[in-house]
């Protein structure tokens, strides 16, 4: 704020004035502007910011506020930094370390949890020792999976409003806009960038592991814990926690073994979502309305209108066809492990009781996902989840778990939405051919 102040004082004749900024006018000129373009009027426009007139002074000005914002750590006008820093901010409010205790408990349930798991899947063993994380380090290891998946709906809402002020104002005024118009996307992208990282701030609060989320944080595959989300969560399950801690350790061990398996699998689900992502459309009546009702000085009334999503456009066929497949892709992960983790967990006698109340927890989400699901158009919760693990679960009991995890090895041998509606059939296909053909197949798919 000093450079701006020193570039130019306010008592210099015609320059840039900020005590005469006027938010009560400037927004009755916006909202004017939002439902009228043509109403576009550069003195009124003038009178309501304190800015000049002349063409030379604004530009000065522009190049001063320019300079005053300083380097910008921007990827297609989003502020990656700053989005980082609010999520850790957030995640550092009620943060704590962990115990000896915490760390002796979780190696133990993960030791018994692995041998368990040895007899529920042929999927192969990690390599990497398990990691437990405090709420900060989630958002560290978390964040390039949040950034790439919300990275095409920012660029879009970043730029957004200034494209349509920008082809809305006079010919005159067009260079003066452009700029104009790269400050305005830097600002749109800042504000999107806070809305995210306040989102994942809250989420840090919420998660229990490293694929508590449907989808696994790390490239190289390994599980993860978060002891002090994990005590509320099993508290109030209202089970002995050890119980409750093997259980969940097989549970993140066996998301990890499969996506360490399929390594092709965490690519295509990220390519798909972002995929869907790049689609998306930002809505420009619905933008133009919502912020013509919104004080742009009132912080909180631009957190509700971004998050209620009220800015996407509506989804096109294309749209919902590629989220249902993403629905079914998750499901299938989602379903498996659920299977293999019933099946490992058999001996424990609150299994089904803790089983219940993680799906709860993945059919509803919790307030923060949602939030992070309307920033960026996709909810990551699949709706036939369970259809999925009774899939699996009767793949498994009537093909054998190696022939059921095999399915895993390419994706195109993987079953389909149809195979989740009707396993039976897919159970039939799959005992038509012997094994000889199906491993003819397998290495036909993988050009051995």
């Amino acid at each position: 704020m000093n450079n701006f102040e020193d570039s130019q004082s306010p008592n210099d004749e015609g320059g840039f004035d900020p005590r005469k900024f006027n938010p009560a006018e400037f927004q009755e000129f916006m909202k004017k502007y939002l439902e009228d373009p043509e109403s576009f009027d550069t003195q009124e426009l003038a009178k309501a910011a304190g800015i000049p007139t002349d063409p030379q002074q604004l530009k000065q000005m522009l190049d001063m506020i320019s300079q005053a914002m300083g380097p910008q750590t921007t990827t297609g006008g989003v502020d990656w930094d700053a989005a980082i820093a609010q999520a850790k901010a957030g995640a550092r409010r009620n943060n704590r370390g962990i115990t000896e205790s915490e760390r002796d408990a979780w190696r133990e349930a993960v030791h018994i949890g692995g041998m368990w798991l040895n007899e529920a899947t042929d999927v192969s063993e990690l390599s990497s020792e398990p990691k437990l994380l405090t709420r900060d380090l989630w958002v560290d290891d978390a964040m390039p999976l949040f950034k790439a998946m919300s990275q095409p709906v920012a660029d879009r809402m970043a730029s957004a409003l200034s494209d349509h002020i920008a082809s809305n104002a006079p010919e005159e005024m067009s260079g003066l806009m452009a700029e104009a118009g790269r400050l305005l996307r830097n600002a749109g992208g800042a504000m999107f960038a806070m809305q995210l990282g306040q989102a994942i701030g809250r989420l840090s609060e919420q998660v229990l592991s490293g694929s508590d989320i449907g989808l696994p944080i790390f490239t190289e595959q390994r599980a993860a814990f978060l002891p002090q989300n994990l005590e509320v969560f099993i508290r109030e399950l209202e089970v002995p926690a050890q119980e409750a801690q093997i259980y969940l350790a097989v549970r993140e061990l066996a998301h990890a073994r499969l996506f360490k398996h399929s390594r092709w699998l965490r690519e295509a689900v990220v390519a798909q979502i972002s995929a869907y992502a790049a689609q998306i459309t930002i809505d420009q009546d619905k933008i133009m309305g919502a912020v013509a009702d919104t004080d742009p000085t009132d912080a909180e009334g631009m957190r509700k209108l971004l998050e209620s999503g009220a800015m996407i456009g509506e989804k096109t066929e294309d749209q919902e066809r590629a989220l249902e497949a993403i629905e079914t892709l998750l499901a299938l992960i989602e379903g498996w492990v659920d299977a293999v983790t019933l099946d490992a967990t058999k001996l424990l006698p609150n299994a089904q009781r803790i089983a219940e109340a993680i799906h709860r927890r993945r059919v509803t989400g919790g307030p923060a996902e949602l939030t992070f699901g309307t920033l960026v158009g996709l909810q990551l919760r699949p709706r036939k989840l369970r259809e999925a693990s009774s899939m699996w679960q009767l793949i498994g009991n009537a093909l054998g778990n190696a022939r059921r995890d095999s399915l895993w090895d390419h994706p195109d041998m993987l079953p389909n939405a149809a195979d989740i509606a009707d396993p039976a059939t897919l159970i039939g296909r799959l005992q038509g051919g012997n094994d000889d053909d199906f491993d003819s197949a397998l290495r036909d798919l993988l050009g051995e």
